[in-house]
């Protein structure tokens, strides 16, 4: 009986030891880590947002280059419009001048 009260005893403790959960930890732990995740994501991305400047200053020159090129391109066709204009005129004013072949 003696021993079956200590086995009892010592089965009792055990099992509480056993059951006891670790405890949450405090809200104001969680939001600081959290806070130091969101710096460091926030550094990552400011350095990002560095080394990406050069190249999209680099893709803006290459666009106004581009545009430019366009413009040259479209005054070239209009040129070439006119002088095909002119010659259409020209030609017109020489068709009388010139005698009719028979």
């Amino acid at each position: 009986m003696k021993y079956s009260v200590l086995l009892a005893a010592l089965l009792a403790v055990s099992m509480t030891a056993c059951s006891k959960e670790e405890a949450p930890a405090p809200a104001a732990e969680v939001a600081g880590e959290a806070a130091v995740t969101a710096g460091e994501a926030a550094i990552d991305a400011s350095q990002a947002a560095e080394e990406a400047a050069p190249a999209a200053a680099d893709a803006a020159a290459a666009a106004d280059a581009a545009t430019a090129a366009g413009d040259a391109a479209a005054a070239a066709g209009d040129a070439a419009a006119a002088a095909g204009d002119a010659a259409g005129a020209a030609a017109t004013d020489a068709a009388p001048a010139a005698p009719a072949a028979q």
